[in-house]
């Protein structure tokens, strides 16, 4: 529980102690944290031929066309058997991120075959010390996008008190 209060009498769960609570518990079934590096530049036609290149190759490629080579990564929370976890007790803006940007950039990447996002539902989210996304709210978003989007096999989990 944080200490932090909204009221004088309650307490609210934390978003910080409910990440580290999950990530030894996933540690412990030998789930790690896994990083893919890559070099992007400012010109998109490059950046589409360099893409599926191994990194050091996309560097030197980037170089050879006289743009500045700028390092690059996404990391995930935890990967096991292609399965990619993001827990997000975090702001709106994040889940968006792990969404496109994160599982689509391990599952191009062949990394992954499914991304799994674990978010606190409604009932927990009120019980939570800061605003943050809930699983309600982001499941309405991504059926707006319609169905294909994000190009990503993707699972999404709410998780309550």
């Amino acid at each position: 529980m944080s200490k932090e209060k909204r009221t004088k009498d309650k307490l609210f769960y934390s978003p910080v102690d409910m990440n580290a609570a999950l990530k030894g518990q996933f540690q412990v079934r030998e789930w790690g944290e896994r990083r893919t590096s890559y070099w992007v530049t400012s010109d998109a036609n490059l950046i589409r031929k360099t893409m599926n290149m191994p990194a050091i190759e996309q560097k030197s490629a980037i170089e050879r066309a006289g743009l500045r080579p700028i390092s690059s990564y996404n990391q995930t929370d935890f990967v096991k058997d292609r399965v990619a976890v993001e827990v997000q007790f975090g702001k709106y803006a994040f889940v968006a991120y792990d969404l496109f940007v994160k599982h689509m950039a391990f599952f191009v990447g062949d990394l992954i075959d499914v991304g799994v996002e674990l978010l606190p539902m409604k009932e927990l989210q009120e019980e939570m010390s800061s605003g943050v996304a809930y699983y309600e709210g982001e499941l309405y978003n991504l059926i707006r996008e319609g169905r294909g989007v994000p190009a990503v096999p993707l699972v999404l989990l709410g998780l309550v008190p």
